[in-house]
């Protein structure tokens, strides 16, 4: 079973993969992961990845796939896989498309978690973060026992640069731009599921569990 998670940043598409990934026992596969990994064991992908990245260019599509067909090639993705940050664009899709083929593969479900981009602002301004310890809040659903301050250790929380609302919404753009024409890209092959990404994050994954079908594979 080959999964795609799509959604906008803030979504929740990341903690859905992971539920997915220990549900039906397959890895919940980041391209930023493996990236990471495969620069920090010095691979033959991960120092070409490496020489575009230390450039501050963005890394081909073409290498990107490679990287990710490497990854997903591996013993433990045999019965199949959640990508979760991959593809972003038209072009990735079409690429990874087109290199799956070639192994008689295709994408099974692309699992669209949606939530309108308002409620995505509040959720994200809503986070504090601890800069000392690294302990994350969030204003409505984590409070901290005391405002403004830290359980773990008492410093004082703050809302991230990345969190604040414009900044979210210059995030959100890029991803109308350049991710949101996906949903149109994986519906016309009959793979697109939409879910309503505003529930609790029980309600999203009993109904993606429902779609993918209750049997461990």
């Amino acid at each position: 079973m080959k999964i795609i998670m799509l959604g906008a940043p803030g979504a929740g598409k990341g903690t859905q993969a992971k539920q997915i990934a220990e549900k039906y026992k397959i890895p919940h596969v980041s391209t930023g992961d493996i990236f990471r990994a495969n620069i920090k064991n010095g691979t033959e992908l991960g120092k070409e990845a490496k020489k575009y990245m230390d450039a501050g260019a963005l890394v081909p599509d073409e290498l990107t796939v490679r990287i990710l067909l490497d990854r997903v090639a591996q013993e433990d993705c045999k019965n199949g896989y959640v990508l979760d940050g991959f593809p972003r664009t038209i072009p990735q899709a079409e690429v990874l498309d087109e290199e799956l083929g070639k192994l008689n593969e295709s994408i099974d479900h692309a699992i669209n978690v949606d939530v309108p981009d308002e409620a995505i602002v509040k959720r994200m301004s809503g986070r504090r973060a601890c800069p000392s310890c690294g302990a994350t809040y969030h204003i409505v659903s984590i409070p901290p026992k005391k405002e403004g301050i830290c359980d773990a250790c008492g410093g004082e929380l703050i809302l991230r640069d990345d969190d604040k609302p414009e900044t979210v919404q210059k995030r959100l753009d890029v991803y109308h731009e350049q991710t949101q024409p996906l949903e149109d890209f994986y519906r016309e092959k009959g793979v697109l599921k939409n879910v309503n990404g505003t529930r609790s994050m029980e309600e999203i994954f009993e109904e993606i569990v429902s779609i993918l079908g209750n049997t461990e594979s």
